[in-house]
């Protein structure tokens, strides 16, 4: 959730909270977008993914795990915080803050809500986080009263992409499988924030708008922060 203002230096310190290193560069990437003036702060714990289950929602295990490091990014000046991980965008709705908390794709959603796309294709890199986020997306347009309606798609050789930083395999991989759909799509969303680097690449590629995590949250904090929203 956004939180109230902080009193800010000369550079507003964003802490990211990432549960996958592949995570770290794309939010990084986002902030030196929309928010160049922040300094970001990576705080990574790479068994977050790994010990969260397949099914089913969090263990309470987990949730105070990521709770904690919340706690500890606002202990260390954090003015604003950001979750990187979809799967712990739930933890922002139970934690309340002085600082601005994001989840990692709420600013996503209400861009691509507020674009008026007619259909989005959402699209992940494993079946998990593609009906995660399009379950998600759905009710995020329910409660906005949205028509927009979101079609998923997973795109495996993605993720071996993303790995190892092969952007033009990974945007060759997001092209094969969106390919079918874009005639009658309006937008991509992307579903993980280690598919944002082919955002620019998939939007000239498929000839439609790509909306990605990272960016969409760094200007949300922008705003947040600063009131500045361009």
């Amino acid at each position: 959730m956004i939180g109230g203002k902080a009193t800010l230096g000369p550079a507003p310190r964003i802490a990211l909270i990432s549960a996958t290193p592949t995570a770290v560069a794309p939010a990084v990437a986002g902030l030196a977008e929309e928010f160049p003036a922040a300094e970001p702060w990576n705080l990574l714990d790479d068994r977050l993914l790994a010990d969260a289950p397949a099914e089913g929602p969090l263990p309470p295990v987990l949730v105070d795990r990521m709770r904690r490091l919340i706690g500890y990014a606002l202990t260390g000046g954090a003015h604003g915080v950001l979750l990187t991980c979809s799967l712990y965008g739930p933890v922002t709705d139970t934690f309340e803050t002085p600082v601005p908390l994001l989840a990692p794709d709420t600013a996503a959603f209400e861009r691509a809500l507020s674009s008026g796309f007619g259909r989005v294709l959402v699209v992940a890199s494993f079946e998990a986080a593609m009906r995660d986020s399009v379950t998600r997306f759905s009710a995020a347009a329910d409660t906005a009263g949205s028509p927009t309606r979101a079609v998923g798609v997973v795109a495996p050789d993605a993720f071996g992409a993303a790995r190892r930083n092969d952007t033009p395999a990974l945007v060759e991989a997001l092209r094969k499988v969106c390919l079918p759909y874009a005639a009658e799509a309006d937008a991509v969303l992307l579903a993980q924030y280690s598919l944002a680097p082919a955002a620019a690449p998939l939007a000239t590629a498929l000839g439609l708008p790509v909306v990605s995590g990272p960016q969409a949250a760094a200007a949300a904090l922008r705003s947040a922060l600063t009131g500045r929203r361009a």
